[in-house]
C-alpha cells in the first residue's frame, strides 16, 4: 500500500486548506519572481479531465490594463448591487476586491478550441471549467503555504475582460486573481466575519446512497 505523508507533512497540507482565505486586503510589496514561478507551476500541475489542461494564465503587468480591468469590475459591482435588491446597501459596504493594492494580477481563463476535447466532456462539457477551478485551487493553496494572500474576483463581464486581454474567439476569462503579501490572514472567511453568509454544516452537504427527501428521511431506507 502507498505510504501516507509524515505527520508534519500532513499537518501542513491540512493547515493550508483550513487557513486559505479569499483575501481583499494587501500590501504592495513585490512577489519574489522565484516564488511566483513556483505558484504558476503548481497551478499548471492541477488535474484536468482528459488531461486537456484548459487553463490559460495572463499576468497583468501594465498599469493601464490593470486600471481598465478594475473599471470593468467596478461597473459590474454596481450592477450586482442593483440586482441584489434589499441587500444592495449591505453589499456596497463589502470590500469585494483588492486589485489596486495587490502586487500581482493574474487572469485565469479557459483556452480556445476546447470543443475538440471530447474525453470526459461529451455529456458534461462544463468539466473544462471544473479543471480550471482545480488549477486556481492549486495556486491558492500554494500561495497560502508561501505566506501570500490570494483573492478570486468574479464580478465582471467576461466579454469585457476578453476584449481587454485580446483573447481569441472561444476563450473565456474565469477569474481575476489578486495575489500578494498581506499583513495577516483573516481568522475566518471575510463574508462570514461580515455576516453576509456562514459555512453550511458538513452534514447538509454529504449524503449516502441517495439525495435526501424533503422530509429529511432517506428514500432508500
Amino acid at each position: 500500500m502507498a505510504q501516507p505523508f509524515s505527520d508534519p507533512e500532513r499537518a501542513a497540507v491540512y493547515r493550508a486548506i483550513y487557513e486559505r482565505r479569499d483575501m481583499r486586503h494587501f500590501v504592495p510589496t513585490p512577489v519574489d519572481p522565484e516564488v511566483l514561478a513556483r505558484l504558476l507551476d503548481a497551478a499548471h500541475h492541477a488535474p484536468s479531465v482528459g488531461f486537456m489542461q484548459p487553463w490559460r494564465m495572463v499576468r497583468v503587468t501594465s498599469p493601464t490594463l490593470r486600471a481598465a480591468l478594475h473599471e470593468a469590475v467596478e461597473r459590474e459591482r454596481l450592477k450586482t448591487a442593483d440586482a441584489l435588491g434589499a441587500r444592495r446597501d449591505a453589499f456596497m459596504k463589502l470590500k469585494v476586491e483588492g486589485m489596486q493594492q495587490c502586487a500581482e494580477i493574474l487572469v485565469m481563463a479557459l483556452m480556445d478550441g476546447r470543443e475538440r476535447h471530447v474525453f470526459g466532456r461529451r455529456t458534461m462539457p462544463e468539466m473544462d471549467l471544473a479543471s480550471v477551478s482545480c488549477a486556481i485551487q492549486n495556486l491558492w493553496l500554494a500561495a497560502r503555504a508561501e505566506g501570500l494572500g490570494m483573492g478570486w474576483v468574479s464580478i465582471f463581464d467576461p466579454d469585457d475582460v476578453a476584449q481587454l486581454l485580446q483573447m481569441p474567439a472561444g476563450a473565456k476569462p474565469v477569474a481575476i486573481l489578486c495575489l500578494g503579501h498581506v499583513t495577516e490572514f483573516y481568522d475566518a472567511p471575510m463574508l462570514a466575519q461580515e455576516g453576509w453568509a456562514s459555512r453550511a454544516p458538513l452534514d447538509d452537504c454529504v449524503f449516502e446512497n441517495t439525495w435526501p427527501s424533503p422530509s429529511g428521511t432517506d428514500a432508500s431506507a
